[in-house]
């Protein structure tokens, strides 16, 4: 089960993850000498649950087997006026320009995710789940902005998941950079409780999204809608690092990142 770091560790984080900043790319090897491609990804978990199916999924994508332009994070800039001195306050943090996916450049597949699987992941590369606020600064700033496709028949299937990943892909049209639009996010909130998962988003064209923020299914529940964004753990505020715990428990600086009324919930329990 995760645990909120240390003091100890979060000084070591906040010392240690600006020298990456050079690069803002996932910390994962290589891919693997014949990995999987997204297609084969597929059909290899096509009649599989999410317990067996995931495990499959963290493997892969811990192999470094991810597409390349996956590896190098996305900046996204926020400020916010504080209300006691008028002062500008700014902020840059670091996403991923897609959501999670497994393969190569020329044959990946988007792979939706339960929160404890993208947990586990976020911990293992330094990284966590965006925020509501987050997930609206990303979807303001991003270059491909694609109208959602819903689908209503075997939603949990891996099937519907690849479909819909190829419903993605015609609309796409080989376009790059920073995505948004296709899923809805898995995200930090102040409604995690017990075995409650949060999802937000799918913007429609006109910005607003489908998927008001919502706690309703089991932890457990992923369908083809969701996805898994990740965000670098290191948020520049101002000329100054900080780890991401230490911005979202600031009474000024978490309001760059989160707009609910009730306190956060750092991670999700695995």
């Amino acid at each position: 089960m995760f645990r909120l770091a240390s003091p100890l560790l979060l000084l070591i984080l906040v010392h240690v993850l600006p020298a990456c900043r050079a690069t803002h790319s996932l910390s994962l090897p290589p891919a693997p000498h014949r990995a999987l491609s997204g297609s084969a990804f597929y059909r290899q978990v096509d009649s599989m649950k999410w317990n067996t199916r995931e495990p499959v999924a963290m493997r892969e994508i811990l192999s470094g087997n991810i597409p390349a332009f996956l590896r190098r994070l996305t900046a996204i800039h926020v400020s916010i006026t504080d209300s006691t001195s008028g002062k500008r306050i700014d902020a840059t943090y670091y996403v991923t320009p897609d959501y999670l996916s497994i393969g190569n450049d020329d044959d990946f597949a988007r792979i939706p995710l339960t929160p404890m699987t993208a947990q586990r992941i976020a911990d293992s590369l330094h990284c966590f789940l965006p925020t509501r606020k987050m997930v609206n600064d990303i979807y303001q700033q991003a270059k491909v902005k694609l109208e959602p496709v819903p689908l209503y028949a075997y939603r949990d299937s891996a099937i519907t998941f690849w479909h819909h990943h190829l419903i993605v892909e015609g609309q796409r049209k080989g376009r790059k950079g920073l995505i948004a639009g296709i899923k809805k996010d898995v995200v930090l909130s102040g409604k995690i409780t017990g075995n409650r998962e949060v999802i937000y988003g799918w913007h429609k064209p006109d910005g607003k999204p489908i998927q008001p923020l919502y706690s309703g299914h089991v932890n457990w529940w992923v369908d083809y809608s969701h996805g898994i964004r990740l965000v670098y753990r290191g948020i520049r505020v101002g000329n100054h690092w900080m780890d991401y715990t230490e911005v979202l428990q600031h009474p000024v600086y978490k309001r760059l990142l989160y707009d609910e009324d009730i306190p956060i919930v750092l991670q999700y329990n695995y």
